[in-house]
């Protein structure tokens, strides 16, 4: 080939593969939730946007024909244009016991952020308690991620490993505790490393005390001595503590139990509650300033 014929030289385009994994997001910005924006954001910093481009075209034509996301990192196969789909691996470098010890004092340390945790939420300042017990959640060094692509392109991350990046973002939009696995905890684990610690908490408060002696009881007044103020206030109520903020978990014991055995809808039981909930607490607070 000369090298006037350099100029008439078009890259091969990539083969369709048939069964490939197209991403959900066919046009636009990927990832839905903080966790999967700030994901995509740490990629965005790691490869040109020539790349990007092309990577976002790979997870959206389905050229990603395999991904498999385990706490041992992420295996994918990516079609290119040759007939031997590309090896891609990703993987994420794991706490050490000391660092989830840590990671788990500080999360248990904060009451909001063990129940959202324990409901199955992921609070938005997590990275700050990852921080504060000296580790990280989402890759923060050259040292916490690798990648590797068998194409032959100098590059990397590649346009391959792009893809997989744009898919693996979109998993974290279904389930952000992906993020816990593949640093070295399922959610399993960090829900009974909180509830052992949340439990040591309580315990001091258990121990048996000194009996006291008795008081005598108080004798209730005759209901027909209270008929004149049933449908009043007593004077005492003025001292009661009262709140208008919502929540911070909506419906939390119905995410910490799960649904219920006698629940045979195909719908999803926790999200038809979280809104009940949400509507109860808005109910309440249009009856408490009373509005009409």
């Amino acid at each position: 080939m000369g090298w006037g014929s350099w100029e008439r030289y078009e890259r091969p385009a990539p083969r369709r593969p048939a069964n490939g994994i197209k991403a959900q997001t066919q046009r636009g910005q990927f990832g839905k939730t903080w966790w999967a924006g700030r994901w995509i954001a740490a990629l965005e910093r790691l490869v040109d946007s020539a790349r990007l481009s092309r990577g976002r075209s790979y997870a959206r034509s389905g050229q990603v024909v395999k991904l498999d996301v385990g706490r041992e990192g992420i295996a994918a196969l990516v079609q290119g244009s040759r007939p031997t789909p590309y090896q891609v691996s990703i993987r994420f470098r794991r706490l050490s016991d000391a660092e989830w010890d840590k990671v788990a004092d500080a999360m248990s340390a904060q009451a909001l952020y063990a129940a959202k945790l324990l409901s199955g939420e992921m609070p938005a300042q997590i990275e700050e308690v990852f921080a504060a017990a000296g580790a990280s959640l989402l890759p923060a060094a050259s040292g916490d991620l690798q990648t590797n692509c068998s194409c032959p392109d100098w590059a990397n991350p590649c346009k391959h490993v792009a893809a997989v990046h744009y898919l693996l973002g979109e998993r974290f939009d279904q389930d952000p505790f992906l993020m816990f696995e593949l640093r070295g905890r399922s959610k399993d684990e960090i829900a009974a490393m909180l509830r052992a610690r949340r439990t040591d908490e309580v315990a001091p408060q258990l121990e048996p005390v000194a009996e006291q002696p008795a008081e005598e009881a108080e004798v209730a007044p005759a209901l027909a001595d209270l008929l004149d103020a049933f449908w009043s206030t007593p004077a005492s109520a003025a001292d009661l503590a009262t709140t208008f903020e919502p929540p911070p978990v909506d419906a939390l014991p119905v995410k910490r139990l799960g649904a219920p055995t006698f629940w045979r809808s195909q719908r999803d039981f926790t999200a038809l509650m979280e809104r009940a909930y949400q509507a109860i607490s808005a109910r309440a607070l249009h009856e408490a300033m009373g509005n009409e």
